[in-house]
């Protein structure tokens, strides 16, 4: 597995991310230490060092397994975890974005990774009531203790986002260096804003349900059931549609569905996408890292890209119309050679 850098910083990740929200059994459908310790070494054991946690992950169970998993060469692994997501029902303070709960919520996952220091703290949800100031001052004060190196968000809005970057830059405070987003071939929305955004600003995206929940493995085309629920859009017209069309392309490729999809997500020219991926069986990981043996020919992602084309919101739409843009660019737009575009 090659490795890349992580956003506009000098941490080298493995071009996979191993999640491990299935690591235990307290929500009756991951996997028992001895199962996630097999999934684990053999994403290791091909090269994988960065692995992704949260404090919420089978009820802090996730992390006290990786923290073993990771002891005897804790310096070789890239763990990051979350905080934001609530560790006590009806208390407020001990859950979302504000500067009391992310400090306790940092102690308490440090306490369960068995660690001194976390490489990546991921904001896993934007809350809408918490300053971007403050969670941004209470990020830089744990990156000046040392005990968080880098620093993402997840889930949040791009504006929110370029607000956060933009103050901490002004301020010589530290940026966001990667975002997380759901993204794939059925949830291809973030297109419109939140790549974009992460571009502009150098960040590598962490893309977590790649398969879709499964959908995307064709698995639900042959009736086999899942934990996601009947009303899913992952289960719906678009995307029954879009799990045909990456079976019929894998077989003419030659490779599995899951590897197929999980490359169409990763493989994006002049844009950092790292898929996370997870298992519930040695054998799922093993199917998934077979994706890295390949890459999808151009005629093959202009297929899987025509069946999950969206229509992009105003004032996207808008300033891609053939009037906007002869009046925009004097009609010559073509004529422009700059890389950044």
């Amino acid at each position: 597995m090659n490795q890349k850098l992580f956003g506009q910083s000098g941490l080298r990740v493995s071009e996979l991310c191993l999640g491990t929200m299935g690591f235990g059994t307290e929500w009756k459908w991951g996997c028992d230490k001895e199962q996630s310790k097999q999934i684990f070494d053999a994403f290791a054991n091909a090269g994988g060092n960065f692995i992704d946690t949260a404090n919420r992950y089978t009820e802090g169970t996730s992390e006290k397994f990786v923290g073993d998993f990771i002891a005897k060469d804790r310096d070789h692994f890239v763990v990051a975890t979350k905080y934001s997501l609530r560790d006590r029902t009806g208390d407020l303070n001990f859950v979302g974005n504000h500067r009391k709960n992310l400090m306790r919520s940092v102690k308490d996952s440090l306490w369960r990774l068995n660690t001194e220091y976390m490489d990546v703290l991921w904001v896993h949800a934007w809350d809408s009531w918490t300053p971007t100031e403050e969670i941004m001052k209470g990020l830089e004060d744990l990156i000046s203790r040392g005990m968080v190196h880098y620093i993402g968000i997840s889930d949040t809005p791009a504006w929110v986002v370029s607000q956060a970057n933009t103050m901490a830059q002004l301020r010589g405070w530290n940026q966001f260096v990667g975002l997380q987003i759901e993204y794939s071939l059925v949830q291809r929305t973030v297109e419109a804003e939140l790549l974009p955004m992460a571009k502009a600003y150098g960040m590598t995206i962490t893309s977590w349900a790649p398969l879709a929940g499964g959908a995307l493995t064709g698995k639900y085309l042959k009736g086999e059931k899942g934990r996601l629920p009947a009303s899913s859009n992952r289960l719906g017209d678009r995307s029954t549609l879009i799990a045909k069309k990456v079976v019929e392309v894998a077989e003419q490729l030659g490779v599995t569905p899951g590897q197929l999809a999980i490359n169409w997500t990763r493989q994006h020219k002049g844009q950092s996408v790292i898929p996370i991926v997870g298992a519930s069986k040695v054998s799922q990981i093993e199917d998934v890292l077979g994706c890295l043996k390949f890459e999808i020919p151009a005629a093959a992602i202009k297929q899987l890209n025509a069946v999950s084309e969206i229509e992009l919101p105003f004032p996207q739409k808008f300033l891609n119309e053939p009037g906007v843009l002869d009046v925009l660019y004097g009609g010559i737009k073509d004529k422009m050679m700059d890389s950044r575009y």
